[in-house]
């Protein structure tokens, strides 16, 4: 496993992380023991060192509650551990200083720890931007001042949220997901600015939120028709080259240095091996190139989310 700094923060992340927001059966049920913390366990013994997670919202509180479990009687310093804040259900946020500041209290009892090293206001673009400026930042530095929490950061989808903040508040990390894989590159945007302020790079789902293999694509899904057709076709190419395009965009999106890590979430043991596997082969550069090809139609492509003011 290979390991990079987190910007300011300078923890060593490994290039591969993982998100247990499959320990709350978010994308199916699981097996707590079988599926859940054995994972975990798997994934520390092979060299996987960062994990995040979020409470509510993956699984109404469960996801933290078996990692919890997994992580019990672990040594602390084994795992950087990161969890969010702010956001409560699909359609329930709320970045007040009270309410995140009992949320990460309510995250330390699930997971069983005296600290978090990160704790991430979660998907920023559904909150008021002056609640998350005025109250929800400020608090997770009273958090950090009480030594509750390492480091602050925020995570969203739309880069522009990342630049917004930056130019009112000090943090340590940000966490994108969806603009750093083969689809879209278009994180490396913003890189500069955040290499400028010193700021920790978390890359979360190098698969597109399942755009990017040959299984179908969850009815959820918010991308647009044609980039699920072009991702399909990309899929099958690589099925006829005996080729896995999860498998190509997982070793994508970990080779970039500028990048330090990159997360992926599953429940599986035999996942997290393949996962694992992978990054340590090396890239097939003639398919890269060609399944390339094949997304440049969409490449960049992404869809709206949350409130208007966030893109004024």
């Amino acid at each position: 496993m290979k390991y990079r700094k987190l910007g300011k923060t300078g923890l060593d992340v490994s290039v591969l992380s993982y998100g247990a927001s499959s320990l709350g059966s978010v994308f199916r049920e699981i097996n707590q023991q079988e599926g859940g913390i054995r994972t975990v366990h798997y994934a520390l013994d092979k060299g996987i060192n960062y994990i995040d997670v979020s409470p509510p919202y993956y699984g109404l509180t469960k996801a933290e509650r078996v990692l919890g479990k997994a992580l019990k009687g672990i040594p602390r310093d084994r795992y950087i551990l990161s969890t969010k804040a702010g956001r409560y259900g699909e359609d329930s946020f709320d970045f007040s200083k009270k309410r995140i500041i009992t949320s990460a209290e309510e995250s330390l009892k699930r997971l069983q720890t005296d600290y978090i090293d990160i704790l991430l206001l979660h998907d920023i673009e559904f909150g008021s931007y002056n609640e998350v400026i005025e109250e929800g930042i400020p608090a997770l530095y009273q958090l950090k001042e009480q030594g509750k929490i390492r480091y602050v950061g925020v995570s969203g989808l739309p880069l522009s949220v990342f630049e917004r903040v930056l130019q009112k508040a000090e943090i340590d990390v940000i966490l994108s997901y969806c603009h750093y894989s083969l689809n879209d590159t278009s994180l490396l945007h913003i890189v500069p600015l955040l290499e400028q302020k010193n700021v920790g790079i978390i890359n979360a789902s190098p698969i597109s939120m399942g755009l990017l293999n040959n299984r179908p694509v969850a009815d959820w899904h918010p991308a647009d028709k044609e980039m699920i057709s072009v991702c399909k076709e990309a899929a099958a190419y690589c099925e006829e080259k005996g080729e896995n395009l999860a498998k190509l965009a997982i070793q994508f999106s970990v080779q970039n240095n500028r990048i330090p890590t990159t997360l992926v979430s599953t429940a599986s043991e035999r996942n997290i091996a393949k996962n694992i596997e992978w990054i340590d082969e090396p890239i097939n550069q003639e398919l890269l190139e060609q399944v390339l090809k094949i997304l440049k139609p969409i490449q960049n492509r992404s869809w709206p989310s949350g409130r208007e003011e966030w893109r004024q």
